[in-house]
């Protein structure tokens, strides 16, 4: 019986796969929690992105992703509050105020974040993004079949969260290596501000783009 539905899983796999791999806000948010804060607290944000995930396939399982999707004021909702989260955490970086050794990280031993903060960081940063709401509203009304037993669509929808915070958790472990963090260090704190503007350029794009 499964084997009827391994065509569809794999193209879920290779159409996900694509997705979480091109940069957006949930790279930035990892990286620079990898870079500031070390890889202890970007792997609990990276599950926090996995987290995010569950949601959006939650409401798609039940329709509701359609709902707002059809709805002006719902989805413009959406799409401002995700805009405006990501313009808080930029300007947050680029106040950060600089150490006169160059840019300011966190010693791995001491994270400054808390395991229940750095989750929320990353759930906030993929929960509230109107564009994985299109994304999973696409995959659950295009790519799989209707007839698809919901336990079926609900093993991809766990898959999808899975496999996104195990990404994710690659992308900590890289640059939370103690040698990519000092070589980055060098670069000061105008790498803090840099990636400050870009979630600030991000919320900016995700409140003026047009997602219809």
């Amino acid at each position: 019986m499964l084997n009827q539905y391994l065509p569809e899983f794999i193209t879920i796999a290779l159409v996900h796969l694509l997705a979480v791999a091109s940069p957006g806000p949930d790279f930035a948010i990892i990286v620079r929690q990898s870079l500031i804060y070390g890889k202890s607290t970007a792997l609990w944000s990276s599950l926090g992105v996995g987290c995010g995930i569950l949601i959006h396939v939650f409401y798609s399982l039940l329709g509701i992703g359609l709902i707002i999707s059809q709805s002006v004021v719902a989805f413009s909702i959406l799409k401002y509050m995700g805009a405006l989260y990501l313009v808080y955490i930029g300007v947050k970086a680029i106040r950060a105020k600089p150490l006169a050794g160059g840019l300011q990280l966190e010693p791995e031993a001491q994270p400054a974040l808390g395991r229940l903060r750095s989750i929320w960081i990353g759930f906030l940063t993929n929960g509230l993004n109107p564009k994985a709401t299109l994304f999973f509203l696409s995959l659950f009304t295009v790519v799989i079949n209707p007839e698809t037993p919901r336990l079926i669509q609900s093993f991809y929808g766990i898959y999808m969260a899975v496999a996104t915070a195990l990404w994710f958790s690659g992308v900590s472990l890289f640059f939370g290596h103690p040698r990519i963090r000092n070589s980055f260090q060098k670069l000061g704190h105008w790498l803090e501000r840099l990636t400050g503007l870009v979630l600030i350029g991000l919320g900016i794009k995700l409140a003026t783009a047009n997602l219809d």
